[in-house]
């Protein structure tokens, strides 16, 4: 296990591994292409993000019920524990489901149900609402209003799915009504996308984190203002490498230059059973990759809990566990 750290940016439906696809498959009377578990994962193979993404909303029919939420967010939340997770910020799509006839109810409770028992376990733990935004602002907003009585069980909105053609600058009205709710706001931003795209989620969203970001460092004005301004970047390796967002070996990622840039960068897994690690192999690959120290892997880790919406007191206790303690 690595040391203390937190995991900002996971999909809930990305951590579908192929053994519980198979299970809740038969158990909801869903037909797979096959229900061999090593024939699926050998299929999680992608040249870009749309292919991954057709694959991801393929699997995510099995999904039907509050049980089928809970059991997904009961497996994550297990695994992140064992990979050193102590405070978990994690995505959920609730258009993915609604739109299959899943009463968003099911898809809330269920996680707020694995959330609870997580926090039970001593881990702290939330949940943020994300906007596909290839379904359009409308959707978006149609989405956020039927949510509204479950907003005790979210923290914030965030924005992912298919990035170019939809900028962030689309969601506006829901971000303000968002805001206004006085919910925390992330957007994926400058991973297929350029750093346009980052500077609208900054300018027009109002976020307070990026989500990616690897293509802001191709806009000199914008690395500083993301320096200076202490803008989190949630960046994710293993996936970059899946999905051929950075160069194509690890040794070559951009994760060194963010870090000489002094940007507020911190590693996590996006879609760990597709993409071929959860956040401890992200950290650990990444580390034997670029060669990194541990002075560097602490600071990474002191960054995930700089950049996390937990509470300050609850922060400086975790940064105090890093400074202190073995690196993994």
């Amino acid at each position: 296990m690595m040391g203390p750290t937190a995991e900002l940016h996971v999909h809930i439906e990305g951590t579908l591994e192929p053994d519980l696809l198979v299970r809740l498959a038969r158990r909801n009377g869903i037909d797979l292409p096959t229900y061999d578990v090593d024939e699926l994962r050998a299929t999680y193979a992608f040249t870009r993000l749309q292919d991954f993404l057709d694959v991801y909303e393929a699997n995510t029919a099995v999904l039907r019920t509050d049980e089928d939420f809970a059991e997904l967010g009961e497996m994550y939340f297990r695994r992140a524990a064992a990979a050193g997770v102590v405070r978990a910020e994690v995505f959920f799509d609730p258009q993915a489901h609604v739109r299959r006839g899943v009463p968003i109810e099911a898809v809330v409770e269920g996680l707020g149900a694995a959330v609870d028992a997580a926090r039970s376990r001593g881990m702290s733990a939330d949940l943020i609402l994300c906007f596909l935004r290839d379904l359009g602002p409308e959707a978006a907003m149609e989405v956020f209003e039927a949510a509204l009585p479950l907003r005790d069980r979210f923290i914030g909105v965030g924005l992912d799915s298919t990035e170019v053609g939809y900028p962030p600058s689309l969601f506006r009205d829901v971000y303000a009504r968002a805001a206004a709710e006085g919910l925390h706001r992330v957007a994926h931003a400058g991973e297929e996308g350029g750093p346009d795209y980052v500077w609208e989620a900054l300018d027009v969203l109002g976020v307070e984190r990026i989500d990616h970001g690897n293509r802001a460092l191709e806009d000199p004005a914008l690395v500083a203002r993301l320096r200076d301004e202490g803008v989190a970047l949630t960046v994710c390796p293993l996936s970059n490498l899946a999905l051929r967002t950075a160069p194509p070996e690890l040794s070559a990622h951009p994760l060194p230059v963010m870090l000489e840039e002094g940007l507020l960068v911190s590693i996590h897994s996006d879609d760990p059973a597709y993409f071929g690690g959860y956040v401890d192999d992200n950290l650990q690959q990444v580390r034997d990759a670029l060669q990194l120290d541990d002075e560097t892997m602490r600071r990474l880790a002191e960054n995930s809990f700089v950049s996390s919406f937990a509470p300050r007191a609850q922060v400086d206790g975790w940064i105090a566990q890093v400074r202190t303690g073995a690196v993994g």
